[in-house]
């Protein structure tokens, strides 16, 4: 499972990851497969969708107790559409102190994330595993991101049979159409993938044994799986990180994708088109990575 228009990862690529971390705990075990990979150097985090300080307060604890350093910028609060914001209140609830983390609230995240990919036209990527008004608002204020930025990761859509609207887009629907229209190279993982994969209690167990770190994550992922009644989760962002890092492991098709009223994702395949969806994925050893990854990044601390 390859595709040879995706760029090798032999060396470590520059990118920031846009995140609404803090409520499904599949952003954090995002964080955690990219702190984990010696494929990528993270050149910052902008945090979206409601409590976006709070948010970022949490990514950069998180990464702290990995051994790393991050800027992490909080972004747009609101959506563009003007949809109200989920938010389940369980956000940063794990930590007490979450407050004295030194977060970058003197940025604004558009500039940020157009500032730090204009500087290095093509060389710096984008992960975007939340809604979308952070990435909108740079296309918006930017225009010439779109043709600097070199591949925009996205978690988002459900392109599969008895598709129906994903969180990330409904969203905000308004972000997503300009992110969307932009013709930016993307990478885009769909429910349709996503939902293929769990992480159950051995791997959790895992996680947890993985130092301080580890012990931190799986005290967020204890809080999303009680939130949801469940013993497993879906990891449906680190399997967007791993369709960057280990690209063999999946297949892909190119097309373009357009987002209807009411949030529903259409794509439209294309071989010249920019947007390349993943079609299936080596589910045994996309599993194994994201464990394996996690577990270094909190070992490696």
């Amino acid at each position: 499972m390859t595709d040879n228009h995706l760029h090798p990862t032999s060396h470590p690529r520059a990118l920031i990851l846009d995140t609404d971390i803090g409520s499904d705990v599949d952003d954090a075990l995002a964080l955690g497969v990219l702190l984990g990979s010696p494929e990528v150097r993270l050149a910052g985090v902008t945090t979206v969708y409601g409590d976006t300080l709070l948010r970022a307060r949490l990514a950069h604890r998180l990464a702290a107790l990995a051994g790393e350093e991050l800027a992490v910028v909080p972004g747009a609060a609101e959506t563009l559409s003007g949809k109200e914001v989920w938010w389940p209140g369980h956000e940063g609830t794990c930590f007490d102190d979450l407050h004295t983390e030194p977060v970058r609230d003197d940025l604004d995240a558009a500039d940020f994330l157009a500032e730090t990919v204009q500087a290095r036209p093509g060389e710096v990527d984008v992960m975007a595993i939340g809604p979308l008004a952070n990435l909108a608002r740079t296309l918006q204020r930017h225009p010439a991101f779109a043709g600097a930025v070199g591949t925009v990761y996205l978690m988002g859509g459900f392109f599969g049979p008895g598709a129906k609207p994903e969180h990330n887009i409904l969203s905000d629907v308004t972000a997503a159409r300009v992110v969307f229209e932009a013709g930016m190279p993307m990478v885009v993982s769909g429910l349709e993938t996503t939902t293929r994969f769990r992480v159950e209690s051995d791997g959790i167990e895992a996680i947890r044994a993985a130092g301080r770190y580890g012990a931190a994550l799986a005290r967020e992922i204890d809080t999303w799986i009680a939130f949801k009644g469940r013993t497993w989760t879906t990891p449906h962002d680190p399997v967007t990180a791993l369709s960057m890092l280990r690209p063999d492991l999946y297949s892909f098709e190119h097309g373009h994708v357009t987002v209807e009223d009411d949030g529903l994702t259409v794509f439209h395949p294309d071989p010249s088109g920019p947007v390349r969806l993943v079609t299936d994925a080596d589910l045994p050893a996309v599993a194994k990575e994201i464990v394996t990854r996690i577990v270094r990044a909190g070992t490696g601390a």
